[in-house]
């Protein structure tokens, strides 16, 4: 399977939004339409705006486009904070107030997924649907006696650890919690081998990782604050359950699955969404775990035509 470029792999020219005295970058592209809501596309961990690239061109002439770097990643600020998902959360929500200035569709990958899920869980006036490409996010890992019998199949109870193994189990969390073992990690994980690297693993389609991707995802690492951010999104407490969230959800949501992802198991992780939202719309493609960047000629059509059948 090749990867099949669509109009243009040059990122868009952006510009800057002030929020809370950070300087926020973004994309925009496409007219504002009438009956079409706007698009915002979230990126993924150490991911931007130039990861939608194939994107925002083969859905600007049907949408107005907005793509946005998360505060601490892309060519947004980096500034040492405490980084969850309520804070890209409201982020997100004050984007869509001050400057799309009407409520949008959010489409995120992996940890994009899960704050734009925040998002339209929690501030339902921003978002008019979400769509979710093998998004990040716990479910919660246990759950009372009434809930229904299937969720139990699905939830694996804890391994039961020997005292070794748990004895070198934190050994190990303390020793990444000491500033020279994350500074060391830090300097690690953002070489551009590394991340070739683990890219191929994550995409099913190994031409689709071109020197250009890596080159875009190295970049940020070498800001000023990167470090910081990098300790803090890993140390940082785990967010509202996605199960949580789908309760409070009002709106349309569309899934699209990378089946092929080696992180998730996307079938498994599908019938836990389905459980908790079960009118949502999905999709299985022959990707790894950032569809709409290795597989754009399948993504933006699905997400155009549901985008339009949940506008008229």
């Amino acid at each position: 399977m090749q990867a099949t470029t669509v109009t243009s792999t040059n990122p868009i020219p952006g510009q800057y939004w002030q929020w809370r005295g950070h300087k926020i970058y973004y994309v925009r592209a496409g007219e504002k339409r009438s009956q079409r809501p706007p698009l915002l596309l979230v990126h993924g961990f150490g991911a931007s705006t130039d990861h939608w690239r194939k994107n925002i061109t083969g859905l600007c002439n049907d949408f107005e486009v907005f793509a946005i770097d998360l505060l601490g990643f892309g060519r947004s600020a980096k500034p040492n904070l405490q980084y969850s998902g309520d804070l890209w959360r409201d982020q997100l929500h004050d984007f869509i107030s001050e400057v799309i200035g009407e409520k949008a569709v959010l489409a995120g990958n992996s940890l994009g997924g899960y704050a734009c899920l925040c998002t339209a869980s929690q501030r339902p006036e921003s978002a008019v649907g979400v769509v979710l490409l093998n998004s990040a996010g716990p479910f919660s890992e246990t759950e009372s006696t009434s809930e229904p019998e299937t969720l139990k199949s699905q939830i694996q109870p804890p391994k039961q650890q020997s005292p070794l193994q748990k004895l070198l189990g934190d050994s190990v969390k303390w020793m990444f919690q000491q500033p020279l073992a994350q500074f060391l990690l830090f300097q690690y994980v953002r070489q551009g081998w590394v991340i070739r690297q683990t890219l191929e693993k994550v995409y099913l389609d190994k031409s689709a990782v071109t020197d250009q991707l890596v080159e875009e995802l190295a970049r940020p690492a070498y800001d000023e604050g990167a470090l910081d951010v990098f300790v803090s999104v890993f140390s940082s407490p785990k967010g509202e359950k996605v199960d949580v969230l789908l309760k409070q959800l009002t709106c349309p949501l569309l899934l699209l699955w990378g089946e092929a992802d080696p992180w998730m198991n996307a079938k498994e992780r599908s019938q836990k969404f389905r459980l908790y939202y079960p009118e949502l719309t999905e999709h299985f493609l022959q990707a790894g775990h950032c569809p709409h960047d290795e597989v754009p000629n399948q993504v933006n059509p699905l997400l155009r035509d549901w985008v339009l059948s949940i506008s008229q």
